[in-house]
Order: structure tokens, then sequence, then C-alpha cells
């Protein structure tokens, strides 16, 4: 879902600024060389109890910081301190159910490769945005290619930190498969093996058995990817982590990608080798990842923001 629709204010640096304020300088450092890291949250609200609740807030911000640790960015402001203001920003807003985008850039003050005296800018957005890859996605699936473009290096850019500058890939291998009529890519690593998509985990499905990438192939240590993983283990569904091929995935029963905005989309088809509607895993999962969401599974209370 590209679009989205302006909200009234947006956090930045401790402040509430009105949406059409928040603008920042032709010449930031980080919109010329990708000098920023990020993160991508979901608020939910459960259509029963109409309670809201930013899911594993505290999670996204943890990987948030340990993606400034590595790329040597200054965050000044406590994973405490985030978390609150991202709750203070949604209730500000007056929404009940959104996306939530926190932005630590490096801003204007200075040019060339070197980032040193540039400031350091944090910021976080939140606006209504519904399912990424469409609402029918969650009951058809969608189809997807295989892109010839591979996934970044473990040793150039780091998978464990959330950069813009990682998202060129992801870009060039989403337009390619527009260009080829899917909704969505699968990157390989440099290896030759499955990696991931330009914005999510991948999971596949063979004989029940629940197989996903491990870090060392060069995936984001994705948090909804760890959350299916706990989801999988209490519905003893059996799941490893293990390298997976290309041809494991036109061989696979079931297939899903997952991601704070993708969530839990299942695949249809796979280099037009069709791979069908979600299966049993695939729905069993989906079906307790928003029943945890909305708040409805007590042993997973602690993963709620409640706003």
């Amino acid at each position: 879902m590209a679009g989205f629709s302006a909200v009234d204010f947006i956090w930045k640096n401790g402040e509430m600024v009105p949406w059409e304020q928040a603008t920042t300088h032709v010449l930031t450092h980080s919109l010329h060389y990708g000098s920023a890291v990020f993160e991508g949250i979901r608020c939910y609200q459960d259509p029963d109890s109409q309670k809201s609740y930013v899911f594993r807030l505290r999670e996204h911000m943890e990987r948030l910081h340990r993606s400034c640790k590595i790329a040597m960015i200054d965050l000044d402001y406590t994973v405490d301190e985030l978390c609150d203001a991202t709750v203070k920003l949604i209730r500000k807003n007056g929404l009940k159910a959104c996306y939530i985008r926190p932005l630590v850039y490096r801003g204007y003050g200075t040019m060339g490769v070197d980032p040193t005296g540039a400031p350091v800018d944090v910021v976080i957005a939140v606006w209504p945005w519904g399912a990424y890859l469409g609402e029918e996605a969650f009951e058809n699936g969608v189809a997807v290619g295989v892109s010839s473009w591979r996934q970044r290096s473990v040793n150039a850019l780091p998978p464990a930190m959330k950069s813009t500058a990682s998202y060129m890939n992801s870009i060039f291998a989403k337009l390619e498969a527009k260009a080829h009529g899917y909704a969505e890519a699968i990157m390989l690593n440099e290896a030759g093996l499955v990696c991931e998509g330009t914005g999510e985990n991948l999971f596949v499905v063979r004989d029940g058995i629940l197989s996903t990438p491990p870090l060392s192939d060069g995936v984001l240590e994705g948090i909804t990817r760890d959350t299916v993983l706990c989801l999988a283990d209490d519905l003893d569904i059996p799941s490893i982590e293990e390298s997976l091929t290309r041809s494991d995935l036109y061989v696979a029963d079931e297939v899903f990608m997952t991601g704070s905005a993708a969530e839990v989309t299942p695949v249809a088809s796979i280099d037009e080798r069709p791979i069908g509607k979600p299966g049993p895993v695939t729905r069993a999962l989906q079906e307790q990842f928003f029943k945890v969401a909305y708040g409805k599974v007590d042993d997973y209370y602690d993963w709620l923001t409640e706003v």
C-alpha cells in the first residue's frame, strides 16, 4: 500500500511538530549518503474491546538502538523515552490503529562521506496504513518472483542494522518484480541461498515442518519473524532455521512472508509456479498472530503497549 494519509503531528527531537512543518534541509547528510536507521511498528485496535496496543514496541526501539550502535550514530534518547514518545504521539493524533515510523538520521551541517559534525535528528511519525500488500493478500496470497538482484553482503551492509542505505537493494528488486507482474520479490544472498523479501522475512512449509533462513544467511533479525517462531512453538508446529535453495521455494507446500508492514502474508506463487491458497500452517499462525496483536492471548500481553 503505497499511499498514506497525513495526520496532525510528528514527534521530532523531543517536540510535537505539526505534520507540514516536520521538514529538513535538502543538504541533510542522510539524504545524500543514506546515513539513517529506522524502524517499522504497528499499533492495533482490538475490534471487540476497542482497546489499542502497540505491538512489541520495546523490542523495536531496542533494535533501533542496536542499529545506531552499528552505524556509529549517537542516539540521545533512551528506549523508555522513545516508547513514551510513541504512545503520546498516537494519543495526540487521536489514532486507534496506525503504522509507526521512527527514524534516526544525520542532519544538516556537513557534506562528504565522513559524517563527523553532522547533527543527529530523531523523528517518530504515525499514520493510518492498511495491509502492506493489499487486503486480499491475506486471503489469497500474492504472486512473487525471485529477483535477479542479490541481497547485500553481511560484510558490506550488516543485516542486523536496519538502515535506509540497505534498502536500495530492495528498491531495485521491488521495481523489477512490479515490471514482471509480481507483487513482491525474493532475493538470494551472494551464495545463491534464499535470503528475504524486499521488506519481509520468509517462511516455507514442507511436510508440516516450518523453515526459515538463519540470520547467518544475511537476513534481518525480524521481530515478526521471532514472533512467528514463538507462536509455532506454542502451536506445536515443528520449526527450524536452515539454509534454503531456490528449489526449496518451488516445492514448498506453503510459503509466507512476515514483517511489521506485511504482518503474515501468504505467497500464492513463485516464478509462475503455484503454491496455492494459504495452507493450514499459514492459517494457524496468521490467526494466532492477530489474536496476540489484539491482546487476546494472556501469555503474550507483555508484548503489547496499551495506548
